[in-house]
Formats: C-alpha cells, structure tokens, sequence
C-alpha cells in the first residue's frame, strides 16, 4: 500500500489535521479534502469512494470523518486495517470528539500518525506499543537518574561529614583552651594518627604547617603573653578554612552549621589506634498512611582498618545476641567455619596479614521483615478537613518502637502544598521550621530515646489530605539495630590482646510513609 495523507475532518471536507506522508502541496492536499464529501453516496453504504487517480476511505466518528488518502493500486484490505487503528487511536488522546479537542491534541495526534505510517507504508505496530513509543519511556534513562541522584546525595553527605568533622574538632580545641581549630592538642604524635584513620591527607598537610605556627609549646612559652588570646580564634578559623577552600574541600561556616537533612555519618570524631573497626547500619523503611509496614530493610557492615603492619594479622571476636533472626555473611577471604563455631573473624591463610590503610569489609548482615513492632520508630500522621472545606488540621505523632535505640538529630518532614503561605502550628513537642522554598514543615528532635519516646504536633494550613505525603524521617544513631558488638581483637601467633577502637553508625537511608 501508498498511503498519502491521513486525517481528520468535519462533513464539509474541512481539515481539522492532516499529515501527508509523501511530498504534496498544500493546494494538492485541501482539493482532496474539499472534493471528499461531494463524492460520497448518501443512499449506499460504503467505507470507500474512488476516484481517477486516488481512493480515499473512511469512518465517521460522531460529527467527524477519519480519512485515509491512497493511490488506487493499494490493498485494500490493508487499507481498512490502518484506518481501523487510526479510529482507535484518536479517542485515546481525545475524549469528545470535537472539533476544539482534536485542535488541542494536534501536535500528539500526528506524532502518533507518524509511528502508524513511514514514508507511506504501514509500521507493524499495535495501541500499546504506538503509546510506549510517544511516551518515549526510557528503563536505562530512569537507572541512569537515579545513579546521578544517589552520587550527587553521596556528595553532599560527605561535605556536611567534613564540615561536622571541622565544627567538632573548634570544639574540642575551644574546651582545651587552644586556639587553634587542628588537632595538634589531642597529644604527642595524635595529630598524624588522626589524620591517616579519620581525615583525607590533604587535610592532614594543612594542619602540620598551621599547628606549628598557631602557638607555642607549653616548655618555652612565648614572652608577648598571647598564645591563649581567644580573639584571634576566629582569623585562625578563617586561616584554617581558606585553605581547605583552596585544595577543593567544601566547607560549611559555622553559622551555616545546622544541616537541613542528617548526615548519615554525622558521629563525633574519635581517637583510632591502630586497629579501628567501623559498624555501620543503615535502614529502609516504607509504611502506609493508614498503619502497617510494607517493607523494613536493614543492611549492615563490619569494616577492619589496621595503620601498623604489625597488627596485620589478628582475629576479632564478636558476640552476636540478636533475636530478630539476621541473615550474616563472611568475606569470601575470611574462615566461614571458624566464624560459624567461635564467632571469631580470621582469615583463612593465618599466614597472611590483612591489607593496610584501606577499609576492609570483613562481615554484612541483612534483615528483612514486615512486622510493623520492629520500626525504630513509629509515624502517624493524621489530616483533617476543616468544617469551611478550605483547608486542613493535621496531627501527627511519633513513638519509639525499639526502646533500647538512641535516635540523635530526628528530623521529620512533611510536605506542604505550594503557594498557601506558612501553616500555623498549635501544639508542638520539640522543634519546627517551614521551609518555603521546598514546601515543607520540618518537625526536629536532638534526641529521642526512652525518657522521650512520644511525642505530637499540630496544625492547619490549607490543601488536601492527599497534599501531606509522603512523610519522610531521617536520624542517625551511635547504638546498632541488630544487637552485634565487638568484644576483642588479639594477634593470631601470641593470642594476646589488641588496642583497637570501634564507632557504631545506624542510620535512616530511606524512611517514609505514603
């Protein structure tokens, strides 16, 4: 089959939309449509009238016509199968067929065309696929999206780790009485141990040259009497932060320091020995508005740092008393059976040492339930229509579900309809603030743990129910989920004991009720 045009037009032969698929003039084309109603026998029923050099055939639709335009040498068998689908397709982007809707649909309603016919033959293509095809619904666009988001979220999480690292270390050199903002006063020789198991090198470099020049050594005290001068404190923090500027760290200033969203590694700085073993927890959760858990997730982490070559080859012991019945798993590289008997992490060659100054993953662990008891933490929101219908009251309240959590920096969000101006907010256990550049009313707690288990808020604003979800929880914890500590580190030859230091992280990576 030659398909030349195909399209919509009202009894009189006036074009609504037309889309020629061959080269033809505007002229050629608006004779054809003009000349379509004169032809047709009103006492006859057929689905096609010929003339000298084309054939055109069609269907009513109500007040309309759907016309296709081909030479006279086409199938046409083929030809009453296309015009059967062109009939389908229009009403699916059309709902009254009407003159006023098919000029609002045009530009879909010849895309569409164009996925039927190309170049004048018919594509083998059904509705659903035309539909796919206009949508142009991309699974690899949608994978590639959701990378960029998890990477530029990783990005942000690792700047506001770094700018909580820097508040943290300003105040513990301010509880020192140094005026410094480095690490020089956690004692001889700390600062460089510090700097290869918690910080970057590059900003381990900076604080060398600084700590030397920022103030004397206690044994020659300098005679202008000035080292402990706290005024300078803020121009040595400036000092201090312009050169991490300057070697590519983003640095939040310490008026900017309360973060809007928890950092999942937002846990104080410690002192790491030689051996440092990091726990690190992080849950999923998806709740439903009217109660009940849809999904509970929790993935879990056991990493081995050792900085001293002669610590390279131990063994841990860890005491498992969790009930909730985890599902754990060994390092490929590590004696499953010795884990399975003793609860002891050793690698399988005792003879070979585990690798230095990189985190090493030596355990995970994964639980999965649907149990709504075993939430950290409970959220029910609850809106309200006003009596006037113009807006809503909202109640939404928390409780700790695991009484033996501690959750730290609790922020609870609830999305707000744009454009209605701030909700006004009755009772109130904790903290508020409306954001009104993201729509939103964040509800936050420094802690909530089993003296502050509960608590509630209220308030109006106008919208719909359907307007304040999903609610979404972001916290983060220095006690773990699952009920795993470690208890000890020794040297596998002598079986004696290992300094080692530990840090415990749980936190929230997706936390919401819709």
């Amino acid at each position: 089959m030659v398909l030349l045009a195909a399209a919509v037009c009202n009894k009189t032969g006036k074009a609504i939309i037309s889309r020629q698929f061959v080269e033809m003039t505007r002229p050629r084309i608006e004779g054809l449509l003009v000349a379509f109603p004169k032809l047709m026998n009103t006492g006859k029923q057929h689905t096609f009238v010929e003339t000298e050099s084309v054939r055109y055939v069609y269907q009513p639709l109500e007040k309309l016509y759907v016309l296709l335009i081909t030479t006279k040498a086409s199938n046409i068998l083929e030809d009453l199968e296309t015009l059967r689908l062109f009939a389908r397709l229009i009403p699916e982007y059309c709902r009254n067929m009407e003159e006023s809707d098919i000029v609002d649909q045009a530009f879909p309603l010849i895309f569409a065309f164009d996925e039927v016919v190309a170049l004048g033959y018919r594509e083998n293509v059904n509705l659903a696929q035309i539909r796919t095809f206009t949508e142009m619904d991309s699974h690899e666009e949608k994978v590639f999206q959701a990378v960029r988001q998890t990477q530029e979220r990783e990005a942000k999480e690792n700047m506001r780790k770094k700018a909580k690292e820097l508040q943290q270390a300003r105040r513990d050199a301010a509880k020192r009485g140094i005026k410094t903002p480095g690490f020089g006063g956690f004692g001889g020789g700390a600062s460089n141990k510090i700097g290869q198991a918690d910080i970057p090198v590059q900003i381990t470099s900076t604080l060398e040259p600084q700590s030397k020049t920022s103030y004397s050594q206690p044994s020659k005290p300098s005679g202008t009497g000035k080292a402990m001068k706290l005024g300078s404190k803020s121009k040595d923090t400036d000092v201090f932060i312009n050169q991490l500027k300057s070697e590519g760290q983003q640095v939040v200033s310490a008026n900017q320091s309360k973060p809007s969203a928890v950092s999942k590694t937002a846990v104080p700085d410690i002192n790491k020995e030689s051996v440092h073993l990091k726990m690190e927890e992080k849950v999923s959760v998806t709740a439903g508005r009217e109660g009940g858990l849809q999904s509970l997730e929790v993935h879990g982490m056991v990493m081995l740092n050792i900085s001293n070559e002669k610590y390279g080859r131990i063994k841990v012991a860890i005491n498992n008393n969790d009930s909730k019945g985890i599902q754990l798993q060994t390092h490929p590289n590590v004696d499953k059976k010795l884990f399975q008997s003793t609860s002891v992490l050793s690698l399988k060659n005792p003879a070979k040492p585990f690798p230095m100054n990189s985190d090493i993953g030596v355990l995970k662990w994964r639980f999965q339930t649907q149990d709504e008891g075993l939430m950290p933490l409970s959220i029910n929101c609850w809106p309200t229509e006003s009596g006037s219908g113009s807006g809503c009251d909202v109640n939404i309240e928390f409780e700790l579900e695991q009484e033996e959590l501690e959750l730290n920096d609790v922020i609870i969000t609830i999305p707000l309809p744009s454009g209605v101006g701030a909700p006004v907010v009755g009772d109130c256990d904790g903290d508020y603030k409306h954001d009104s550049r993201k729509n939103v009313l964040e509800w936050t707690h420094t802690v909530i743990d089993a003296t502050n288990k509960s608590g509630s808020m209220e308030f109006s604003v106008n919208g719909q129910p359907d307007d304040f979800f999903p609610v979404t929880v972001s916290f983060v914890s220095k006690k773990p989920y699952c009920d795993i500590k470690i208890l000890e580190v020794n040297d596998i030859e002598s079986d004696a004991p290992v300094k080692f230091s530990s840090e415990v992280t749980f936190y929230a990576e997706k936390y919401e009720i819709v």
